[in-house]
């Protein structure tokens, strides 16, 4: 060992990364040789929540910590504030097991620390070459990629699939709500919001990046969106009263919503009175030209057929979404009404 290697191991965040693990025999082996072949200085923690495959024997040949969870699944909440416990590194760096970190990325976060001392979070994004095939999935995994790449730097959330989160801070805020939070939903989201609300500051690095493993079918991708994402996000927003106009609540998503409903009424009025479609069509118009960076994105990435494929998926991803704001919204209103 150099002198070099040395002083720069003493100086260098100590990093525990803490992976959760439930089922993951089918991308676990990528994920962990990842982290394995770092050159970074770091311990790795895999939690085993309950798995019924072959996810601990898998874990059991990397240098990792297995710590197995019986009578699990308990989610990824509990299973993360599990590890942070054991945890040896002053900084906790949070990867789902379907994430294969890009080479350099924990080098990378411990910079990230090293040069922000006033820092409490830093996360990334997938990055543009998702393993899965299929449109669904495809589309599914690069719309996370184009949302985290033209998010504010300056987040005001937090994303535990590749996130690093200082241990005394995760340990003030109390981590995971583990109790709200039972399944994989948006724990990390929630955190988010707690760490801004103490004041702490969370930056979006947009070249931490980890390449997706996981195959999404759009029963799946919408039923996932809906029940753990949108609906829960929806009553974490009137419950904080906190709508950042950042990541996937920026002003033209909301707009985007707004006139793709539009579109939607008045297509179904056309079959009524066929000058409604006209009016159908300029709202699905408003909705191209809201988001032809991302079309254009999708085009660059996947060709003409691929982008066009999108636009449906895209548009049935901002109803639903919109839809179930409204829902979430209408019973918060409703019980204000019953209980006044």
């Amino acid at each position: 060992m150099t002198y070099a290697q040395t002083r720069e191991e003493t100086i260098a965040p100590m990093i525990t990364a803490i992976i959760p693990v439930h089922n993951a025999s089918g991308f676990l082996e990528h994920c962990l040789e990842s982290l394995a072949t770092s050159d970074c200085p770091h311990d790795c923690i895999v939690v085993n929540d309950g798995s019924t495959d072959t996810s601990e024997i898998i874990a059991s040949r990397f240098p990792t910590r297995v710590l197995n969870l019986r009578g699990g699944p308990f989610g990824p909440a509990y299973a993360r504030n599990r590890g942070a416990e054991v945890a040896r590194g002053s900084i906790l760096f949070f990867v789902d097991s379907d994430v294969v970190l890009a080479p350099g990325g924990l080098r990378l976060v411990a910079k990230v620390f090293q040069e922000h001392s006033d820092l409490a979070a830093v996360f990334g994004s997938y990055d543009a070459q998702p393993k899965a095939s299929g449109v669904v999935s495809q589309y599914r995994n690069l719309l996370h990629h184009f949302v985290h790449q033209n998010g504010n730097s300056e987040a005001s959330t937090f994303w535990a699939g590749c996130g690093a989160i200082r241990r005394s801070v995760f340990e003030e805020i109390g981590g995971f709500d583990e109790t709200r939070f039972r399944r994989p939903s948006i724990e990390d989201i929630e955190l988010g919001y707690r760490l801004r609300r103490a004041g702490h500051r969370i930056l979006l690095d947009k070249s931490l990046q980890g390449t997706h493993l996981k195959q999404w079918t759009l029963l799946s991708f919408v039923r996932t969106d809906i029940v753990y994402r949108a609906i829960p996000w929806s009553r974490l927003i009137l419950e904080t009263k906190n709508l950042p106009n950042d990541l996937n609540l920026k002003w033209d998503q909301r707009a985007s919503f707004a006139l793709a409903a539009f579109a939607l009424v008045f297509l179904a009025l056309g079959m009524i009175h066929i000058q409604s479609l006209a009016i159908a069509a300029a709202g699905l118009l408003g909705v191209l030209v809201l988001n032809r960076r991302i079309y254009v994105f999708f085009f660059r990435q996947r060709g003409l057929f691929f982008a066009l494929a999108c636009v449906p998926l895209h548009i049935l991803y901002y109803l639903y979404s919109g839809l179930s704001y409204l829902y979430v919204r209408t019973g918060f209103v409703l019980r204000n009404l019953v209980s006044f």
